[in-house]
Protein backbone atom coordinates (compact mmCIF):
# COMPACT_ATOMS: atom_id res chain seq x y z
CA UNK A 1 0.00 0.00 0.00
CA UNK A 2 1.45 3.11 -1.04
CA UNK A 3 1.73 6.22 1.22
CA UNK A 4 -0.24 9.53 0.49
CA UNK A 5 2.21 12.34 -0.32
CA UNK A 6 0.73 14.56 1.97
CA UNK A 7 0.91 11.92 4.62
CA UNK A 8 4.67 12.01 3.89
CA UNK A 9 5.25 15.59 4.54
CA UNK A 10 3.27 15.50 7.49
CA UNK A 11 5.37 12.51 8.68
CA UNK A 12 8.59 14.41 7.93
CA UNK A 13 7.17 17.47 9.57
CA UNK A 14 6.75 15.59 12.45
CA UNK A 15 10.49 14.07 12.69
CA UNK A 16 11.65 18.12 12.05
CA UNK A 17 10.17 18.99 15.34
CA UNK A 18 13.10 16.43 17.40
CA UNK A 19 15.36 15.70 14.76
CA UNK A 20 16.97 18.70 13.41
CA UNK A 21 19.73 19.95 10.83
CA UNK A 22 23.08 21.36 12.73
CA UNK A 23 21.97 24.77 11.08
CA UNK A 24 19.06 24.59 13.25
CA UNK A 25 20.06 22.28 16.18
CA UNK A 26 23.03 23.97 17.59
CA UNK A 27 21.78 27.49 17.66
CA UNK A 28 19.01 26.21 19.23
CA UNK A 29 21.02 25.04 22.18
CA UNK A 30 23.26 27.74 22.55
CA UNK A 31 24.88 29.04 25.13
CA UNK A 32 25.06 25.42 26.05
CA UNK A 33 28.17 23.84 24.53
CA UNK A 34 27.84 20.01 23.50
CA UNK A 35 30.28 17.13 22.78
CA UNK A 36 30.16 13.83 20.79
CA UNK A 37 27.96 12.09 23.76
CA UNK A 38 25.92 14.84 24.05
CA UNK A 39 23.83 13.81 20.90
CA UNK A 40 22.84 11.26 18.93
CA UNK A 41 21.97 11.41 14.76
CA UNK A 42 18.24 10.17 13.50
CA UNK A 43 18.38 7.62 10.87
CA UNK A 44 17.50 8.19 7.57
CA UNK A 45 15.93 6.44 4.28
CA UNK A 46 19.08 4.63 2.81
CA UNK A 47 19.33 2.82 -0.42
CA UNK A 48 22.79 2.64 0.54
CA UNK A 49 25.40 -0.60 1.90
CA UNK A 50 27.91 0.58 4.46
CA UNK A 51 29.96 -1.83 1.39
CA UNK A 52 29.14 0.78 -0.84
CA UNK A 53 30.09 4.67 1.23
CA UNK A 54 33.23 6.49 0.00
CA UNK A 55 35.47 7.67 2.39
CA UNK A 56 37.60 9.74 0.69
CA UNK A 57 38.20 13.72 1.67
CA UNK A 58 40.78 16.77 0.96
CA UNK A 59 42.85 18.62 3.15
CA UNK A 60 43.52 21.12 0.48
CA UNK A 61 43.04 21.71 -3.54
CA UNK A 62 46.35 19.12 -4.10
CA UNK A 63 46.23 16.81 -0.96
CA UNK A 64 43.24 14.25 -1.19
CA UNK A 65 42.92 10.90 1.12
CA UNK A 66 41.32 7.80 0.78
CA UNK A 67 40.21 7.76 4.15
CA UNK A 68 39.57 10.81 6.34
CA UNK A 69 41.63 9.51 9.21
CA UNK A 70 45.07 11.41 10.65
CA UNK A 71 47.58 10.25 13.31
CA UNK A 72 48.08 12.98 15.66
CA UNK A 73 51.65 14.55 15.70
CA UNK A 74 52.56 13.63 19.69
CA UNK A 75 55.57 11.49 19.86
CA UNK A 76 53.64 9.09 21.72
CA UNK A 77 51.52 8.68 18.31
CA UNK A 78 53.28 8.86 14.98
CA UNK A 79 56.75 8.43 13.78
CA UNK A 80 57.88 6.94 10.41
CA UNK A 81 56.26 3.61 11.32
CA UNK A 82 53.29 4.61 11.73
CA UNK A 83 52.63 7.53 9.36
CA UNK A 84 53.56 4.28 6.69
CA UNK A 85 50.84 2.51 8.36
CA UNK A 86 48.54 5.66 8.02
CA UNK A 87 49.49 6.00 4.10
CA UNK A 88 49.12 2.28 3.39
CA UNK A 89 45.57 2.59 4.20
CA UNK A 90 44.45 5.34 2.71
CA UNK A 91 45.59 8.26 5.56
CA UNK A 92 48.05 10.79 6.77
CA UNK A 93 50.53 10.33 9.69
CA UNK A 94 52.13 13.88 11.13
CA UNK A 95 55.72 13.48 12.46
CA UNK A 96 55.63 15.18 15.59
CA UNK A 97 58.28 18.01 16.24
CA UNK A 98 59.99 16.51 19.67
CA UNK A 99 62.89 15.29 17.10
CA UNK A 100 65.74 17.27 16.09
CA UNK A 101 65.24 18.79 12.93
CA UNK A 102 67.50 15.75 10.95
CA UNK A 103 66.32 12.86 13.02
CA UNK A 104 62.40 14.56 11.54
CA UNK A 105 63.73 14.99 7.86
CA UNK A 106 64.87 11.56 8.06
CA UNK A 107 61.68 9.92 9.35
CA UNK A 108 59.91 12.01 6.79
CA UNK A 109 62.37 10.40 4.18
CA UNK A 110 61.62 6.78 5.72
CA UNK A 111 57.81 7.52 4.78
CA UNK A 112 58.34 8.99 1.42
CA UNK A 113 61.21 6.00 0.13
CA UNK A 114 58.88 3.07 2.06
CA UNK A 115 57.53 1.81 -1.22
CA UNK A 116 57.58 3.20 -4.72
CA UNK A 117 57.41 2.22 -8.21
CA UNK A 118 60.72 3.95 -9.28
CA UNK A 119 63.78 3.75 -6.72
CA UNK A 120 65.16 6.93 -8.18
CA UNK A 121 69.12 6.62 -6.45
CA UNK A 122 69.40 3.16 -5.91
CA UNK A 123 72.38 2.37 -3.10
CA UNK A 124 75.00 0.82 -6.00
CA UNK A 125 78.42 -0.56 -5.76
CA UNK A 126 82.00 -0.49 -7.39
CA UNK A 127 83.36 -3.02 -10.05
CA UNK A 128 86.87 -2.58 -7.54
CA UNK A 129 85.32 -3.19 -3.99
CA UNK A 130 85.55 -6.33 -2.52
CA UNK A 131 82.68 -8.91 -1.29
CA UNK A 132 83.70 -8.30 1.99
CA UNK A 133 83.44 -4.26 1.41
CA UNK A 134 80.16 -4.95 0.11
CA UNK A 135 79.17 -7.18 3.28
CA UNK A 136 80.78 -4.42 5.69
CA UNK A 137 78.56 -1.68 3.99
CA UNK A 138 75.46 -4.22 4.14
CA UNK A 139 76.12 -4.82 7.92
CA UNK A 140 76.73 -1.05 9.30
CA UNK A 141 73.72 -0.16 7.20
CA UNK A 142 71.48 -2.56 8.22
CA UNK A 143 70.22 -2.90 4.67
CA UNK A 144 67.58 -5.71 4.17
CA UNK A 145 68.58 -6.71 0.75
CA UNK A 146 72.10 -7.69 -0.44
CA UNK A 147 71.58 -6.91 -4.55
CA UNK A 148 73.36 -3.94 -6.22
CA UNK A 149 73.77 -2.33 -9.39
CA UNK A 150 77.61 -2.38 -10.22
CA UNK A 151 78.58 1.52 -11.88
CA UNK A 152 81.82 2.90 -13.11
CA UNK A 153 83.07 5.98 -11.87
CA UNK A 154 81.08 7.96 -14.34
CA UNK A 155 77.92 6.54 -13.45
CA UNK A 156 77.80 3.55 -16.52
CA UNK A 157 76.04 0.71 -15.72
CA UNK A 158 78.30 -2.12 -15.80
CA UNK A 159 76.88 -5.08 -14.01
CA UNK A 160 75.17 -6.68 -11.52
CA UNK A 161 75.87 -8.18 -8.33
CA UNK A 162 73.38 -11.08 -7.12
CA UNK A 163 73.04 -11.62 -3.77
CA UNK A 164 73.32 -14.98 -4.31
CA UNK A 165 77.00 -13.88 -4.16
CA UNK A 166 77.41 -11.42 -1.36
CA UNK A 167 78.64 -14.15 0.94
CA UNK A 168 81.25 -14.38 3.27
CA UNK A 169 82.83 -17.59 1.36
CA UNK A 170 83.38 -14.77 -1.47
CA UNK A 171 84.84 -12.10 0.69
CA UNK A 172 87.97 -12.33 -1.83
CA UNK A 173 86.48 -11.74 -4.98
CA UNK A 174 86.25 -8.62 -6.42
CA UNK A 175 82.66 -7.25 -7.46
CA UNK A 176 83.62 -7.23 -11.42
CA UNK A 177 84.75 -11.54 -10.61
CA UNK A 178 81.82 -11.64 -9.37
CA UNK A 179 78.97 -9.55 -10.95
CA UNK A 180 76.38 -10.45 -13.68
CA UNK A 181 78.10 -8.61 -16.55
CA UNK A 182 76.15 -5.81 -18.08
CA UNK A 183 75.25 -7.44 -21.16
CA UNK A 184 73.29 -9.87 -18.94
CA UNK A 185 71.70 -7.40 -17.10
CA UNK A 186 67.87 -6.75 -18.02
CA UNK A 187 67.66 -2.91 -18.37
CA UNK A 188 64.73 -0.11 -19.65
CA UNK A 189 65.60 3.37 -20.81
CA UNK A 190 63.59 6.26 -19.53
CA UNK A 191 62.40 7.03 -22.81
CA UNK A 192 60.94 3.49 -22.75
CA UNK A 193 58.68 4.10 -19.72
CA UNK A 194 56.51 6.45 -21.46
CA UNK A 195 54.13 7.95 -19.46
CA UNK A 196 53.10 5.32 -16.99
CA UNK A 197 56.04 3.79 -15.85
CA UNK A 198 54.18 1.55 -13.45
CA UNK A 199 52.43 -0.06 -16.25
CA UNK A 200 55.81 -0.57 -18.50
CA UNK A 201 57.68 -2.21 -15.25
CA UNK A 202 54.94 -4.68 -14.90
CA UNK A 203 54.29 -5.64 -18.63
CA UNK A 204 58.12 -6.06 -18.29
CA UNK A 205 57.65 -8.79 -15.46
CA UNK A 206 55.13 -10.22 -16.68
CA UNK A 207 57.10 -10.91 -19.70
CA UNK A 208 60.30 -12.13 -18.25
CA UNK A 209 59.65 -14.59 -16.16
CA UNK A 210 61.74 -15.40 -12.67
CA UNK A 211 63.19 -11.27 -13.06
CA UNK A 212 62.92 -10.01 -10.11
CA UNK A 213 64.54 -6.71 -11.31
CA UNK A 214 64.85 -3.89 -13.66
CA UNK A 215 67.48 -1.36 -14.17
CA UNK A 216 66.54 2.29 -16.10
CA UNK A 217 69.39 3.50 -17.69
CA UNK A 218 69.31 6.97 -19.90
CA UNK A 219 70.32 7.46 -23.39
CA UNK A 220 74.22 6.95 -22.40
CA UNK A 221 73.06 3.57 -19.97
CA UNK A 222 73.61 5.45 -16.96
CA UNK A 223 71.96 4.13 -14.32
CA UNK A 224 68.89 6.57 -13.41
CA UNK A 225 66.80 3.43 -11.18
CA UNK A 226 65.29 0.54 -10.03
CA UNK A 227 61.98 -1.40 -10.35
CA UNK A 228 61.68 -4.54 -8.24
CA UNK A 229 58.66 -6.92 -9.08
CA UNK A 230 57.79 -6.81 -4.82
CA UNK A 231 57.20 -2.91 -5.03
CA UNK A 232 55.47 -3.26 -8.27
CA UNK A 233 53.48 -6.02 -7.54
CA UNK A 234 52.05 -4.30 -4.45
CA UNK A 235 51.29 -1.06 -6.18
CA UNK A 236 49.15 -2.80 -8.86
CA UNK A 237 47.29 -4.60 -6.35
CA UNK A 238 46.73 -1.90 -4.37
CA UNK A 239 44.60 -0.55 -7.45
CA UNK A 240 42.24 -3.29 -7.21
CA UNK A 241 42.11 -3.37 -3.25
CA UNK A 242 38.94 -1.15 -1.29
CA UNK A 243 41.58 0.24 0.77
CA UNK A 244 43.52 2.62 -1.64
CA UNK A 245 46.70 3.98 -0.05
CA UNK A 246 47.69 7.97 0.07
CA UNK A 247 50.05 8.41 -2.40
CA UNK A 248 51.68 11.16 -4.05
CA UNK A 249 52.24 11.93 -7.71
CA UNK A 250 54.82 10.23 -8.33
CA UNK A 251 53.75 6.84 -6.43
CA UNK A 252 55.52 7.60 -2.70
CA UNK A 253 53.34 7.51 0.07
CA UNK A 254 52.22 10.74 1.76
CA UNK A 255 53.45 12.43 4.77
CA UNK A 256 52.76 15.82 6.83
CA UNK A 257 55.15 16.93 9.93
CA UNK A 258 54.39 18.87 12.65
CA UNK A 259 56.94 22.33 12.74
CA UNK A 260 57.12 24.82 16.04
CA UNK A 261 57.44 28.17 15.82
CA UNK A 262 61.30 28.78 17.03
CA UNK A 263 62.61 32.13 18.84
CA UNK A 264 65.71 34.03 18.70
CA UNK A 265 66.73 34.91 22.05
CA UNK A 266 65.54 38.29 21.93
CA UNK A 267 61.87 36.60 21.74
CA UNK A 268 61.32 37.73 18.19
CA UNK A 269 60.03 34.54 15.42
CA UNK A 270 63.02 33.39 14.06
CA UNK A 271 62.41 33.11 10.36
CA UNK A 272 65.70 32.09 8.87
CA UNK A 273 65.84 29.29 10.92
CA UNK A 274 61.62 28.09 10.47
CA UNK A 275 62.16 28.11 6.57
CA UNK A 276 65.66 26.63 6.64
CA UNK A 277 64.06 23.61 8.46
CA UNK A 278 60.74 24.25 6.10
CA UNK A 279 62.68 23.82 3.30
CA UNK A 280 64.49 21.00 3.61
CA UNK A 281 60.93 19.14 4.97
CA UNK A 282 60.26 19.74 1.30
CA UNK A 283 63.25 18.72 -0.12
CA UNK A 284 62.55 15.41 1.54
CA UNK A 285 59.00 14.93 0.09
CA UNK A 286 56.97 16.34 2.79
CA UNK A 287 53.21 16.87 1.30
CA UNK A 288 51.94 19.11 4.53
CA UNK A 289 53.33 20.76 7.30
CA UNK A 290 51.29 21.63 10.41
CA UNK A 291 52.23 24.50 12.46
CA UNK A 292 50.56 22.74 15.96
CA UNK A 293 49.94 24.98 18.97
CA UNK A 294 47.46 24.65 21.58
CA UNK A 295 46.47 28.52 20.77
CA UNK A 296 46.41 29.07 17.27
CA UNK A 297 44.71 32.43 17.35
CA UNK A 298 47.64 34.22 18.23
CA UNK A 299 50.18 36.82 16.30
CA UNK A 300 52.97 34.44 16.17
CA UNK A 301 51.05 31.10 14.63
CA UNK A 302 49.95 34.17 12.01
CA UNK A 303 52.91 34.93 11.46
CA UNK A 304 54.76 31.50 10.87
CA UNK A 305 51.58 30.40 8.51
CA UNK A 306 51.98 33.64 6.40
CA UNK A 307 55.91 33.19 6.14
CA UNK A 308 55.48 29.66 4.85
CA UNK A 309 52.23 30.27 2.06
CA UNK A 310 54.78 32.73 1.07
CA UNK A 311 57.39 30.84 1.17
CA UNK A 312 55.52 27.71 -0.21
CA UNK A 313 52.54 29.24 -2.58
CA UNK A 314 51.74 25.07 -3.40
CA UNK A 315 51.94 23.17 0.05
CA UNK A 316 49.48 22.41 2.21
CA UNK A 317 49.14 24.09 4.95
CA UNK A 318 47.73 22.84 8.39
CA UNK A 319 47.19 25.36 11.11
CA UNK A 320 45.36 25.06 15.09
CA UNK A 321 44.30 24.61 17.10
CA UNK A 322 41.39 26.83 17.66
CA UNK A 323 37.52 26.45 18.29
CA UNK A 324 36.14 29.63 17.37
CA UNK A 325 34.96 31.47 14.46
CA UNK A 326 37.38 34.15 14.47
CA UNK A 327 40.10 31.41 15.04
CA UNK A 328 38.85 30.12 11.61
CA UNK A 329 39.16 33.37 9.64
CA UNK A 330 42.24 34.28 11.23
CA UNK A 331 44.03 31.22 10.01
CA UNK A 332 42.29 30.83 6.56
CA UNK A 333 43.39 34.93 5.96
CA UNK A 334 46.79 33.88 7.15
CA UNK A 335 46.90 31.46 4.39
CA UNK A 336 46.06 28.19 6.09
CA UNK A 337 44.26 24.77 3.85
CA UNK A 338 43.05 23.35 7.03
CA UNK A 339 42.46 24.10 10.43
CA UNK A 340 42.76 21.83 13.47
CA UNK A 341 39.77 22.31 15.74
CA UNK A 342 40.01 21.67 19.57
CA UNK A 343 41.40 22.76 22.65
CA UNK A 344 41.33 20.21 25.53
CA UNK A 345 38.91 17.19 24.42
CA UNK A 346 41.69 15.06 23.99
CA UNK A 347 42.31 11.91 27.05
CA UNK A 348 45.29 13.12 28.15
CA UNK A 349 44.92 17.04 28.23
CA UNK A 350 44.18 19.14 30.98
CA UNK A 351 43.60 22.63 29.64
CA UNK A 352 40.16 23.18 30.08
CA UNK A 353 41.14 22.44 33.90
CA UNK A 354 44.21 23.84 34.14
CA UNK A 355 43.56 27.29 32.08
CA UNK A 356 39.91 27.12 32.50
CA UNK A 357 39.04 27.59 28.41
CA UNK A 358 38.05 25.35 25.85
CA UNK A 359 34.97 24.66 24.07
CA UNK A 360 33.41 21.22 24.30
CA UNK A 361 34.23 19.40 20.96
CA UNK A 362 30.70 18.64 18.59
CA UNK A 363 29.81 22.83 19.38
CA UNK A 364 33.20 23.84 18.68
CA UNK A 365 33.14 22.08 15.15
CA UNK A 366 30.07 23.72 13.80
CA UNK A 367 30.83 27.38 14.88
CA UNK A 368 34.25 26.76 13.15
CA UNK A 369 32.42 24.58 10.23
CA UNK A 370 30.26 27.63 8.79
CA UNK A 371 33.64 30.05 8.89
CA UNK A 372 35.24 27.32 7.15
CA UNK A 373 32.51 26.30 4.64
CA UNK A 374 32.43 30.57 3.86
CA UNK A 375 36.36 30.99 3.12
CA UNK A 376 36.73 27.77 1.32
CA UNK A 377 39.12 25.72 3.97
CA UNK A 378 38.64 22.46 5.53
CA UNK A 379 38.50 21.41 9.41
CA UNK A 380 39.82 18.62 10.82
CA UNK A 381 38.63 17.54 14.24
CA UNK A 382 41.64 17.29 16.95
CA UNK A 383 40.67 15.12 20.08
CA UNK A 384 38.02 13.38 22.04
CA UNK A 385 37.15 10.50 19.97
CA UNK A 386 36.61 7.90 21.96
CA UNK A 387 34.85 5.22 19.36
CA UNK A 388 33.93 4.90 15.99
CA UNK A 389 30.58 6.53 16.32
CA UNK A 390 32.40 9.94 17.48
CA UNK A 391 34.08 9.82 14.29
CA UNK A 392 30.47 9.52 12.17
CA UNK A 393 29.23 12.36 14.76
CA UNK A 394 32.59 14.94 13.83
CA UNK A 395 32.86 14.13 9.93
CA UNK A 396 29.16 15.78 9.84
CA UNK A 397 31.00 18.89 10.65
CA UNK A 398 35.02 18.09 9.33
CA UNK A 399 36.56 17.29 6.80
CA UNK A 400 38.85 14.73 8.40
CA UNK A 401 39.80 13.54 11.76
CA UNK A 402 42.80 13.56 14.18
CA UNK A 403 43.62 10.43 16.53
CA UNK A 404 45.77 9.87 19.10
CA UNK A 405 44.64 8.02 22.09
CA UNK A 406 42.83 5.25 20.11
CA UNK A 407 46.40 4.62 18.25
CA UNK A 408 48.83 4.92 20.90
CA UNK A 409 48.19 1.36 22.01
CA UNK A 410 49.06 0.15 18.37
CA UNK A 411 52.72 -1.48 17.85
CA UNK A 412 53.49 1.01 15.06
CA UNK A 413 53.13 4.01 17.72
CA UNK A 414 56.59 4.81 18.81
CA UNK A 415 57.82 3.36 22.30
CA UNK A 416 58.97 0.40 24.30
CA UNK A 417 56.27 -2.34 25.29
CA UNK A 418 55.97 -2.23 29.07
CA UNK A 419 54.82 -5.64 30.79
CA UNK A 420 52.33 -4.63 34.05
CA UNK A 421 50.82 -8.42 35.63
CA UNK A 422 50.82 -9.87 32.52
CA UNK A 423 49.51 -6.63 30.05
CA UNK A 424 51.07 -5.19 27.80
CA UNK A 425 51.35 -1.23 27.38
CA UNK A 426 52.94 1.50 25.79
CA UNK A 427 53.19 5.29 26.85
CA UNK A 428 51.06 7.84 26.11
CA UNK A 429 51.55 11.39 27.05
CA UNK A 430 50.06 14.86 26.19
CA UNK A 431 52.33 17.08 24.47
CA UNK A 432 51.60 19.84 27.02
CA UNK A 433 52.75 16.96 29.97
CA UNK A 434 56.05 18.15 31.57
CA UNK A 435 58.20 15.00 29.93
CA UNK A 436 57.06 16.51 26.27
CA UNK A 437 57.94 19.74 27.00
CA UNK A 438 61.35 18.84 28.36
CA UNK A 439 61.36 16.68 25.71
CA UNK A 440 60.88 19.70 22.80
CA UNK A 441 57.08 20.90 22.51
CA UNK A 442 57.51 23.67 25.06
CA UNK A 443 56.48 25.97 21.89
CA UNK A 444 53.36 24.63 21.41
CA UNK A 445 52.10 25.40 25.46
CA UNK A 446 53.63 28.88 25.20
CA UNK A 447 56.52 27.58 26.94
CA UNK A 448 60.46 28.28 26.40
CA UNK A 449 62.49 25.16 27.43
CA UNK A 450 65.97 26.60 26.34
CA UNK A 451 65.51 30.09 28.22
CA UNK A 452 68.45 30.76 30.59
CA UNK A 453 68.17 29.85 34.01
CA UNK A 454 66.51 32.22 36.45
CA UNK A 455 64.45 33.48 33.59
CA UNK A 456 60.84 33.24 35.06
CA UNK A 457 58.87 30.44 32.98
CA UNK A 458 55.44 29.60 33.11
CA UNK A 459 55.36 26.43 34.29
CA UNK A 460 51.72 24.56 34.43
CA UNK A 461 51.54 21.52 32.60
CA UNK A 462 48.39 21.21 30.14
CA UNK A 463 48.44 17.38 30.22
CA UNK A 464 49.45 14.15 31.67
CA UNK A 465 51.42 11.15 31.28
CA UNK A 466 49.45 7.99 31.16
CA UNK A 467 49.36 4.34 29.63
CA UNK A 468 47.83 2.51 26.68
CA UNK A 469 47.22 -0.96 26.54
CA UNK A 470 48.60 -2.82 23.25
CA UNK A 471 46.06 -2.45 21.07
CA UNK A 472 47.63 -4.80 18.21
CA UNK A 473 48.20 -3.26 14.50
CA UNK A 474 46.91 -0.47 13.53
CA UNK A 475 45.27 -2.26 10.57
CA UNK A 476 43.52 -3.82 13.62
CA UNK A 477 42.84 -0.72 15.17
CA UNK A 478 41.45 1.23 12.11
CA UNK A 479 39.32 -2.13 10.72
CA UNK A 480 36.61 -1.24 12.75
CA UNK A 481 36.76 2.42 13.31
CA UNK A 482 36.23 2.62 9.63
CA UNK A 483 33.69 -0.31 9.63
CA UNK A 484 31.38 2.07 12.28
CA UNK A 485 32.01 4.87 9.96
CA UNK A 486 30.55 3.09 6.95
CA UNK A 487 27.57 2.03 9.35
CA UNK A 488 26.82 5.28 10.23
CA UNK A 489 27.28 6.64 6.66
CA UNK A 490 24.55 3.39 5.75
CA UNK A 491 22.18 4.70 8.56
CA UNK A 492 22.00 7.89 7.51
CA UNK A 493 21.73 7.15 3.65
CA UNK A 494 24.95 9.04 2.78
CA UNK A 495 27.25 7.37 -0.34
CA UNK A 496 30.16 9.84 0.50
CA UNK A 497 30.92 12.25 3.26
CA UNK A 498 29.72 15.52 1.34
CA UNK A 499 26.27 13.81 1.80
CA UNK A 500 26.89 12.93 5.51
CA UNK A 501 26.94 16.51 6.38
CA UNK A 502 23.99 16.89 4.36
CA UNK A 503 21.59 13.98 5.86
CA UNK A 504 22.44 14.55 9.09
CA UNK A 505 19.79 15.03 11.54
CA UNK A 506 20.51 15.91 15.34
CA UNK A 507 18.74 15.37 18.45
CA UNK A 508 20.15 15.62 22.22
CA UNK A 509 20.77 12.81 24.61
CA UNK A 510 20.26 13.08 28.11
CA UNK A 511 22.10 10.66 31.09
CA UNK A 512 19.69 8.02 30.22
CA UNK A 513 19.70 8.50 26.64
CA UNK A 514 23.96 7.86 27.25
CA UNK A 515 22.95 4.67 29.49
CA UNK A 516 20.70 3.60 27.20
CA UNK A 517 22.92 3.53 24.15
CA UNK A 518 25.83 1.41 25.57
CA UNK A 519 25.73 -2.32 26.94
CA UNK A 520 23.30 -2.56 30.15
CA UNK A 521 21.85 -4.74 31.99
CA UNK A 522 23.44 -8.05 30.61
CA UNK A 523 26.94 -9.39 31.97
CA UNK A 524 29.48 -8.91 29.03
CA UNK A 525 31.57 -11.53 27.96
CA UNK A 526 33.18 -9.57 24.89
CA UNK A 527 33.54 -6.55 24.05
CA UNK A 528 33.86 -4.26 20.45
CA UNK A 529 36.40 -1.53 20.43
CA UNK A 530 34.89 -0.01 17.08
Amino acid sequence: MSVSPKKSREAALGDARFYQPAAEFFPGQAPTALTYDDVTLATRFSAVLPRETRLDTSLSDSLHLPMPIISADMDTVTESTMAIGMALNGGLGLIHYNLSEAEQIREVERVKFHVHGLIQDPIRVSPEQTIEDVLRRVEAKRFSFRTFPVVDEKGVLVGLLSGRVVKERYYAKKVSEAMTPRKEVYTITEKQLGKNPIAAADKFFTEHLGIHKLLVVDDKDRLRGLFTLSDIERITEEARANVKPARDNNFHLVCGAAISAPRTSAGELDRNRMLKHAAALVQAGVDALAISTAHGHTIGVGQCVKLLREEFPNLTLIAGNVTSSEGVAFLAESGADAIKIGQGPGSICTTRMVAGVGIPQLTALYVSAQEARRRGVRIIADGGITKSGDIVKALTQADAVILGGLLAGCREAPGEIIEIDGKFYKQYRGMGSLSAMKSGSAARYGHDKSAPSGVQQKVAAEGIEALKEIAGTLDAVLAPLLGGLQSGMGYLGAHNLVELREQARFARVTAAGMKEAAPHDVIEVKTSKA
